[in-house]
């Protein structure tokens, strides 16, 4: 039960008969914005302002996950209304940083990602090239692009992910 304040009506009461489940005597002061509402107190003696999210987005400060507000009352510590910038961002108690071990992490796995791709094309290419040559079906100009194609990917293995974002890539045989 939030004890809100929801609206108000004329009771006529007779003497020694108490007011409706609910009702009290005594009428609110109404708040001056759209994020505050009225409630009981507790103790139910006086009316009070309470800040009011409802429906607001909020995020959570360890997660960085959407949540939507659904009750009255002051935002959780765990809660902002500040939206993280970037999936990489920490809350330090004010605002969200960027956790630069977590952004390089993801660089480098990127990476290695790309570098796996870039790999699987080389093996592919060299593959077909091979064909050829074992074949005894390839020309001067397949043999001289096999060596330049293998000349890649052993470039493409000792290439250094570790400096993502700054890798430097081996040009492409053409």
């Amino acid at each position: 039960m939030t004890r809100e304040f929801i609206n108000s009506d004329i009771e006529y009461v007779m003497l020694g008969i108490s007011l409706s489940a609910g009702a009290y005597p005594d009428a609110p002061e109404l708040p001056k914005s759209d994020d505050e509402a009225v409630c009981r107190s507790i103790d139910g003696k006086c009316w009070e302002i309470r800040p009011d999210y409802r429906g607001k987005i909020a995020y959570d400060t360890l997660t960085r996950e959407p949540i939507e507000i659904t009750e009255i009352g002051e935002l959780p510590a765990t809660l902002t209304f500040k939206k993280p910038p970037t999936d990489f961002d920490t809350w330090n108690g004010k605002e969200w940083v960027v956790d630069k071990d977590l952004l390089k992490a993801h660089q480098i796995n990127e990476a290695k990602q790309k570098q796996a791709t870039l790999l699987q094309q080389a093996n592919y290419t060299i593959s077909l090239l091979q064909d050829s040559v074992d074949l005894e079906m390839a020309t001067d100009e397949t043999r001289e692009s096999l060596l330049e194609w293998r000349k890649y990917r052993v470039l493409l293995t000792h290439t250094d992910v570790s400096q993502a974002p700054d890798v430097k890539w081996p040009e492409v045989p053409k």
